[in-house]
């Protein structure tokens, strides 16, 4: 029901003229849009009406307290500045977490009526082509691997650096995925998507989508990712631990 509501929301402006995008930095542009906060607001009544004990952390309205033990973490629009170019890369991610971490998750690119769901035991999509099932990719070298992520200027210089070391070693680097690009990933298309400069409601929802369809998740020290920073993740242990070997050599 949150998808829905969040996708009536977004579709509701999406390549809409006049469309008006605040700035959230004072250096730099970190957009924000009327559909982002719309979006979320219609996800927390949501929970509000059925799950009125769980915390929420949203990007666009911060943290609410739970007593259940439970928090539902959202991102309305996770890649604003694709939704507002007019490019169907942008998501809506959903997830719930526990103590321990994520464990259900799903990222809905509601224009091409996408929806890629992991956790609790399964891993599928929905789609132009109905239901599949989600499985990564296959071990292979990291000379015939396809590369994803968002920005080209990836992090600070170290962590760029760090980057393009792997980069020279994939046969295949692609940008601009937000979200989607940990989508593909799930979906057996692509064998990793390295990023920095996360939050916590970045990486929540693809972490628990791209674990259950086989794959794994860390940052650049092979630790938990779950509060966001720099995340690796990868189709398969093989594949993880090559492009690990080579991001473990950037600095903090």
């Amino acid at each position: 029901m949150m998808a829905d509501v969040a996708q009536v929301e977004t579709l509701r402006h999406f390549r809409i003229p006049g469309l008006v995008a605040d700035n959230k930095w004072s250096v730099g542009f970190d957009p924000v849009t009327e559909a982002d906060r719309a979006a979320e607001l219609a996800m927390r009544k949501v929970l509000a009406e059925m799950r009125p004990d769980d915390a929420i952390l949203g990007e666009e309205f911060g943290y609410s307290e739970g007593t259940s033990g439970l928090t539902w973490v959202l991102d309305p629009i996770d890649g604003t500045r694709g939704y507002i170019s007019g490019s169907p890369t942008w998501g809506v991610l959903i997830s719930v977490r526990d103590e321990t971490g994520p464990f259900f998750g799903m990222i809905c690119q509601p224009y091409i009526g996408e929806r890629f769901i992991g956790g609790l035991g399964g891993a599928w999509m929905d789609g132009p082509h109905g239901r599949l099932d989600l499985t990564t990719r296959a071990a292979r070298p990291l000379s015939e691997a396809t590369l994803l992520t968002t920005f080209p200027a990836i992090g600070t210089p170290v962590e760029k650096s760090a980057f393009d070391n792997v980069k020279k070693q994939v046969q295949l680097t692609r940008y601009g995925m937000d979200c989607y690009g940990y989508a593909l990933l799930a979906a057996g298309q692509v064998d990793l998507v390295i990023e920095a400069g996360l939050q916590a409601y970045d990486v929540q929802a693809p972490i628990a989508v791209v674990q259950a369809a086989g794959g794994v998740v860390t940052d650049w020290r092979g630790n938990p990712a779950h509060e966001g920073g720099r995340m690796l993740a990868a189709a398969n242990a093989e594949i993880h631990a090559a492009a690990l070997e080579i991001l473990q050599q950037a600095g903090e």
